[in-house]
């Protein structure tokens, strides 16, 4: 059977090392040590630029270095594509201005048919509702594959 490909956001590999929330911090240790594998899983340079965005320096290596021991592969490039259906979401006011790099999480996951988009931010990402809303738009767009917006919880334990 074809294993499930999985875009992970940036909350995804910090909350590796979220000692301020500790059930999701177990969750998501959880679900790299024991479930990782039953998935095809990457990351964006959108990622990879967040995580240099980081300013503590001890933090920033922490989260390089859980993308190198989980072998997370960096998933091809951004593109116009990619920013135009990203500026839809925000212009649909589906996500905010100032939260751009969530509709490009988006938007990178769309045009590359991905068929989740694992994130802790349940404001933006998440999120039923956004998910609905998300589909609406990219259908329009012509985008017809469900993009599926899920927490970690919900692709674990299913093994």
């Amino acid at each position: 059977m074809k294993k499930l490909k999985i875009y992970l956001d940036t909350s995804i590999i910090n909350f590796l090392f979220a000692d301020d929330s500790k059930e999701y911090k177990n969750i998501t240790i959880d679900f790299f040590d024991n479930y990782l594998n039953e998935y095809e899983v990457y990351i964006s340079e959108i990622v990879f630029l967040e995580i240099n965005k980081t300013n503590d320096i001890s933090k920033k290596n922490k989260l390089l270095n859980a993308i190198k021991k989980y072998n997370i592969e960096i998933f091809d490039a951004i593109n116009n594509e990619i920013e135009l259906l990203a500026n839809k979401y925000v212009e649909t006011g589906i996500i905010p201005e100032n939260k751009y790099e969530d509709a490009l999480h988006i938007a990178f996951s769309t045009y590359y048919d991905f068929d989740i988009l694992l994130s802790w931010n349940f404001r933006h990402l998440a999120n039923i509702k956004k998910q609905a809303q998300i589909n609406s738009i990219n259908k329009i767009e012509g985008y017809y594959k469900e993009l599926n917006l899920y927490n970690p919880m919900e692709v674990m334990y299913e093994k």
